[in-house]
This record gives structure tokens, sequence and C-alpha cells, in this order.
């Protein structure tokens, strides 16, 4: 009896050590995971902020090169040195005019102008507003907002006066330099499929959107041209300014979201 008792009592002992053990495994098992996990995360948040700041990097790069070539372009505007391009560009397309173009190129000069980009840009900022797109309609009306302030900014400044228009084309009231058509365009279409585009996962549709929004402000560009009623280093000026003004927005709202997301991480 006493022997089978000391076998019990030596049983007992040994899976109580055996399971200790076992136990202590699974701790350290578990431990060594979440080591690996918090590694792991580690490193993508390494990732994600270097690609953010490649982004911030690639965009101010892309803003300051625009902004050079605007000096650059509104240098030679002012020096004269671009006459012979313009003039070179009018006649090459004035020499495609006729009757259908002409009345197809009236109605595309409309979708750059500014009663029609007005009504529709407040009625896009309602359906944002619908769809509780805050951020997005604040963006769509700070976009167009600095898009009006910078064209009459850069028309006073520059004071260039308009071509002798075709097709006895009315000329607006305002200087030439830069294109406001072409200007609030860019602005408008590419702020809207930034934004639009943003929401949407099928990259084809974003393609899609993408170049229906780049041709249509094209268009009015050449529309400008083709009426007479701009020089092209006007249209270029306008695409120009829009694009330094829209990555300035781009990057100042991914700056801020980002401030944002590091503020909320930080409290939680």
């Amino acid at each position: 009896m006493l022997s089978l008792f000391n076998f019990l009592l030596v049983i007992h002992i040994f899976s109580g050590l055996l399971f200790s053990g076992l136990g202590k495994t699974t701790m350290e098992v578990n431990q060594t995971k979440n080591d690996r996990a918090k590694l792991r995360l580690k490193a993508l948040s390494a990732r994600l902020q270097a690609l953010v700041g490649s982004i911030l990097f690639l965009g101010l790069a892309s803003a300051v090169g625009t902004l050079f070539f605007f000096a650059w372009l509104a240098d030679e505007v002012l020096e004269g040195d671009a006459k012979s391009f313009d003039e070179t560009v009018r006649v090459f397309v004035h020499g495609f005019a006729s009757e259908s173009l002409t009345a197809l190129m009236r109605v595309i000069t409309m979708l750059g102008s500014t009663l029609f980009l007005s009504v529709l840009c407040f009625s896009v900022f309602a359906v944002f507003i619908i769809k509780n797109w805050k951020r997005a309609a604040v963006l769509l009306m700070t976009t167009m907002a600095g898009a009006v302030i910078l064209n009459f900014a850069l028309k006073v400044s520059f004071g260039r006066v308009r071509p002798v228009p075709f097709f006895d084309t009315p000329l607006p009231a305002s200087y030439s330099f830069p294109s406001g058509h072409s200007l609030f365009a860019a602005c408008f279409y590419g702020v809207l499929a930034w934004l639009v585009t943003a929401r949407i996962q099928n990259k084809s549709l974003q393609i899609l959107i993408w170049s229906f929004a780049v041709l249509l402000a094209l268009l009015v560009g050449l529309s400008r041209i083709y009426l007479g009623v701009h020089y092209p280093s006007d249209v270029i000026a306008g695409y120009a300014a829009a694009v330094v003004w829209i990555l300035t927005v781009l990057l100042i709202d991914f700056t801020l979201k980002k401030r944002y997301s590091f503020s909320k991480n930080k409290s939680a």
C-alpha cells in the first residue's frame, strides 16, 4: 500500500510538473506570436510612413515644378517672347475651321464658363451634403473659391490684352492671361474626378473618370484658342495655375488627415 501510495504521489508530482511546463511553453509561444505581430505592425507602419512621405514629396515637387514653369511662361509673355508661338498655334488651329466645328466649339466653351460651372458646382455641393460627404463638399468649394481668387489676381497682375477673336466671338471684359475657362475647367473637373474616384474601388472606372475629366478640360482650352478669345499661352498658363492650386489643396488635405489620424491614435 505504501509503495502504491508513493507511486501515485510520484505520478501526481510528475503530471503537475508536465502540465506546468506545457502551460509555460504555451504562454511563451503566445508571447512570441504577439511579439511577431507587433514587429509586423511596426514594419507595416514604417512602410506606410515612407509611402506617405514619398507621396507628399512627389506632390510638392510637382507643384513646385509647375510653379516654376508658370513663372517662366509668365516671364515669356511679359517680354513678348511667346508671341511667335501664340500666332503659329492660332493660325494652325484656325486652319481646321468649319461651320459645324465652330458650333461645336461654342458649346464646348460653355462647359468652362463661370455661369455653367457655378450652377454645376453648387449642384454637386448639394449632392455631397445630401450624401453626407462633408469633407468632399468643403474641398470642392475651397478649390473653386481659390480658383476664382487666383484667376482674378493673375489677370490683374499681368493685364494682358486679348487677341482679335475669330468668328465674331464677343470678347469678355477681363484680361487675357491666364485663361479663366481653362483654369476653372481644370480645377472643377480635376477636383471632382479626385473626390469621386477616391470612393471607387474599380480601377477601370477610375481611369475612365479621370480620362473624361482631363478630356473635358483640354477641350475647353482648345475651344478658347479656336474661337480666338485667348492666346495658346493663356490656356497653358491656366492649366499650370490649376495644377499648382489643386496639388496645394490635395497636400493640405492629406497633411491634415494624417495629423488628425495621428492625434486620434495618440489619444486612444
